[in-house]
């Protein structure tokens, strides 16, 4: 059978075969098994404690009589214990002991006529129980090598203190069992030994046809897809045959696709360029336009006028100088030098940059507590980005507003910086290209110090996040201590921007 559909639809009815022969012996071992014949046996000591209260009911007068007959127990026990193989059972009276005892089924030499003094404390246990709850009880002791199962139930009497008990023993074996059990274990193994080979050989010539596949796969070189050989299975072979196919479309659509992504890199390039330079030139234009205008004016204008005119010609210069800077800045590669710093200090540091501008607009700054002692990171990289959103915070808080700076380390090992601000927020239509060039709601923006803020962010390994505040979300709360030693107003929600770092504390 070279199929291996085949192969397999006959190693599962060799299985089924085998699941169905354990199924038999497993119902053959049941039948016999330890539960069920502590089933047996407890229904056997049960039946027959009933079976000696009735046919006592009907035998004694009434009234019973305080003292009974001893004789007529005796056989009371033989007529209904005879009965019942392997039950043994006598009467007990609370202020007389043991009445009465029989075994008529006993497979001994002799007649046995005493209680077994082993289990006379447990006799007499159920027998008092039975006397003082008047219904029939019943007890299980389980041992190694069999059970015991006492009955008691109590008899009619003046005094409520005669009961019946009734005794017998289930060996926890299934002895019956055995030599069906041993020819069943010998099939299933003969059976499991033969599956597990052929299964063997199955897996074997699979596997050594797979591992030729995978050979010939590894063996390629580069993005090169090979031709894969037959294999002699002749459901592997299908799939051979279909991916050799594929690999012909494969081909076909990977050289259109290189031929797309060349030219979507092409467009995007230039996309990309086009939006670069329509930023620059607006940046642009507006210092030439000022520096012209002022340049006609002082030409035009008193001697006395010029100085000014050259002034203000040197501030858009200043202008121009800052753009190609930041552009710089944007472009060049990072080169960070980690070092492990006082991160409060470092934090104070920062707001104490922006303290004159804050103080310009009666803005409060805020350095949270609760921040860790130290972290790693390059300093002075990370300053520019800092010092950039915190300048951006302070221009866009409310006047007397809010700007909290605070750091915090996530579970997920992030050092997360938070600048927050209580302003009116990123507009909706600015926040989906916040973070690039020349992205800006300001009119004296350049909207390089969020791409340049990133920029230092993903160096680092982290990342750059804007996260509008509303609701509940808070940004210090009124007891926070300031810079200047004044305290600040509750602030409204605002604006935050989370700068992720890999956490290391050492």
């Amino acid at each position: 059978m070279r199929s291996l559909r085949s192969q397999l639809i006959f190693f599962w009815v060799l299985l089924f075969a085998i699941c169905a022969t354990l199924a038999v012996v497993m119902v053959s071992v049941y039948r016999d098994s330890a539960g069920a014949q502590l089933a047996a046996g407890r229904a056997a000591a049960e039946r027959s404690c009933g079976a000696i209260a009735a046919r006592y009911a009907r035998s004694v007068p009434q009234p019973p009589p305080v003292q009974p007959q001893i004789d007529l127990l005796q056989v009371l026990l033989q007529l209904v214990l005879v009965e019942a193989p392997h039950v043994e059972g006598g009467i007990w009276q609370g202020k007389g002991g043991f009445l009465a005892y029989a075994y008529p089924t006993y497979e001994g030499s002799g007649v046995k006529r005493d209680i077994p003094a082993a289990e006379q404390p447990l006799i007499l246990e159920m027998a008092e129980l039975a006397a003082r709850n008047r219904e029939q009880e019943t007890d299980v002791v389980r041992g190694s090598r069999e059970a015991l199962i006492v009955t008691a139930c109590p008899l009619v009497s003046p005094d409520g203190d005669l009961v019946a008990w009734t005794m017998t023993r289930t060996h926890a074996g299934a002895l019956a069992a055995e030599n069906s059990l041993r020819v069943g274990l010998g099939v299933l193994l003969v059976a499991v030994v033969a599956s597990g080979g052929w299964l063997g050989l199955i897996l074997l010539r699979g596997l050594r046809a797979v591992q030729r596949l995978e050979t010939r796969l590894a063996a390629a070189e580069g993005d090169a897809v090979p031709v894969l050989e037959p294999t002699g299975v002749r459901e592997i072979d299908r799939i051979v045959d279909g991916f050799n196919r594929y690999r012909l479309r494969f081909e076909e659509t990977r050289a259109q696709l290189r031929a797309a992504a060349q030219q979507r890199s092409r467009d995007q390039r230039l996309a990309a360029l086009g939006r670069m330079t329509g930023g620059l030139a607006h940046e642009i234009r507006n210092p030439i336009a000022a520096m012209r205008l002022k340049a006609e004016n002082a030409l035009a204008a008193a001697p006395d006028r010029q100085p000014a005119a050259l002034r203000a010609i040197v501030g858009q210069i200043d202008r121009l100088e800052g753009l190609v800077q930041s552009l710089l800045a944007l472009v060049q590669p990072l080169h960070l030098v980690p070092q492990r710093i006082d991160l409060p200090a470092w934090l104070q540091e920062r707001l104490d940059a922006v303290t004159p501008r804050a103080a310009e607009r009666g803005v409060a700054l805020v350095l949270r507590p609760g921040m860790p002692g130290h972290a790693v990171f390059d300093p002075q990289h990370l300053a520019r980005a800092i010092d950039n959103l915190l300048d951006n915070a302070v221009r866009h808080a409310r006047q007397g507003g809010t700007v909290a700076l605070g750091a915090a380390v996530e579970p997920a090992d992030r050092l997360v910086l938070q600048v927050d601000d209580d302003g009116p927020g990123v507009p909706e239509a600015l926040q989906a290209r916040l973070f690039e060039p020349f992205a800006t709601g300001r009119a004296d923006g350049t909207g390089l110090g969020l791409a340049l803020a990133r920029e230092v962010a993903l160096a680092h390994g982290g990342d750059l996040q804007h996260v509008p505040l509303g609701g509940a979300a808070a940004i210090a709360a009124a007891d926070s201590p300031t810079v200047g030693g004044a305290d600040a107003a509750p602030p409204t929600p605002g604006t935050r921007f989370a700068l992720e770092l890999p956490w290391h504390a050492s």
